[in-house]
């Protein structure tokens, strides 16, 4: 009889993994940024749902300010499809972030998930009763689907190709573009939406957050070593559903045992006949980023958001500050779905 399969419980973590990805033009983008924000009337925030908290950038807040902004949780598709689990998931990610004007998810291929931001651009203008070119600046981690999100939009509001060009690897975008026309609003006026380059941060002491944050395809391939990233990848998968690769190997904690069987069957080796051990680590890693290998939270958003409210209970604000009876039963609810 076979020993039942046990998953790590812990990912171990090499000093040696870069702790950074802020380019030249990461700083000046921002650097552009900063100049521009007070002419644009809205921000709009692309997040990875994957990593809802991970790919938040800190520096934006800096430079965003007190702007209005949309939080876009991009990539939906890639993740679980199962409705509850879906659902609760997404009801916690909406708490992350309670500044936002509102919160949006869209696809990386359903060109109809733009239709409730373009909404909400329409109904924002009309409540401001503004009646000049309205300006929108998109923002964001490296590949998080910045300019994916923007040809979405300009697709579904003025029904035309693609402006924006976009890639699987980061740094497409490197300087900001053009405005962009997504919108004709009833007043008569329009809406423009401006690309930025993906920004990231100067230093990511966390050495796990720097490895989710190149699972997602936020750093180029060649910062840290394919097989590092299918480690970690492998990792997660077994905590979550591990006969998504039962076709290549059994259930495993060994991520070479796993990369020489799916390199064998793939086809993926070398003279004579060697398994392409890299190669094959940086195919499963694009399978799972193209939705092949299941789809799950890499952050665990229930510990962050736990955290969030110890933080203000700490200092006596946000969830726990109003103690009317209604309010401590509402507090109560959510601390439950958390």
């Amino acid at each position: 009889m076979a020993s039942k399969f046990i998953p790590r419980n812990v990912f171990p973590l090499s000093e040696s993994i870069p702790r950074s990805y802020f380019l030249g033009h990461h700083k000046a983008g921002l650097e552009k940024m900063k100049k521009k924000i007070d002419s644009v009337d809205y921000v709009i925030e692309c997040r990875d749902v994957r990593i809802p908290v991970t790919s938040i950038n800190p520096m934006f807040e800096e430079v965003l300010g007190g702007k209005r902004r949309l939080i876009v949780y991009t990539k939906r598709d890639l993740l679980n499809s199962n409705d509850n689990i879906l659902r609760k998931n997404k009801e916690r990610v909406r708490k992350l972030d309670s500044k936002a004007a509102a919160v949006f998810f869209t696809t990386s291929t359903f060109s109809h998930s733009g239709k409730p931001i373009l909404e909400q651009l329409k109904s924002d203008a009309r409540a401001t009763n503004n009646l000049g070119t309205c300006q929108v600046m998109v923002v964001g981690m490296p590949n998080v689907g910045k300019s994916t999100l923007i040809n979405t939009l300009r697709n579904e509001g003025v029904h035309k190709a693609k402006a924006a060009q976009t890639g699987a690897q980061p740094g497409i975008t490197r300087k900001m573009g053009t405005p962009i026309k997504i919108l004709d609003r009833p007043n008569g006026s329009s809406v423009y939406i401006l690309d930025t380059p993906g920004v990231f941060v100067p230093y990511i002491p966390d050495a796990e957050r720097m490895l989710k944050l190149a699972l997602c395809g936020c750093v180029k391939d060649t910062i840290i070593a394919p097989v590092t990233l299918a480690d970690y990848l492998l990792y997660h998968i077994n905590q979550n559903k591990p006969d998504v690769y039962e076709k290549w190997c059994e259930p495993t904690n060994d991520v070479n045992l796993l990369l020489d069987r799916f390199a064998h069957q793939t086809g993926l080796l070398g003279k004579g006949g060697i398994p392409n051990i890299d190669q094959a680590a940086l195919n499963l890693v694009q399978k799972w980023r193209a939705g092949e290998l299941g789809g799950f939270f890499l952050d665990d958003i229930r510990a962050e958001l736990k955290k969030e409210r110890d933080t203000q209970n700490a200092l006596g604000i946000g969830l726990y500050k109003n103690k009317t009876p209604a309010n401590k039963r509402k507090n109560a609810r959510d601390a439950q779905t958390t």
